[in-house]
């Protein structure tokens, strides 16, 4: 603190910034750009439409079910 009163925000702020970045090397594999472009790759596969959770499979368990609610309100 200063004479004011004041903390020196800009100051912590870098220390704390210099000590996060010497962590994440520290914790960084040797190859992160090989391991992050793998990492990227195998999220960017299309997951299959039959997929739990997709779209496709989605819509049609809906639709199922409306087609199935809509025959019964039918009888």
């Amino acid at each position: 603190m200063d004479s004011d009163g004041q903390i020196d925000i800009r100051g912590r702020l870098r220390a704390q910034a210099a000590r996060q970045l010497t962590i994440a090397r520290l914790g960084a594999p040797d190859d992160w750009q090989g391991e992050l472009r793998e990492v990227l790759r195998a999220q960017r596969v299309l997951p299959s439409p039959w997929a739990r959770g997709s779209d496709t499979r989605l819509f049609l368990e809906s639709f199922a079910i409306f087609f199935v609610a809509t025959m019964m309100f039918l009888l």
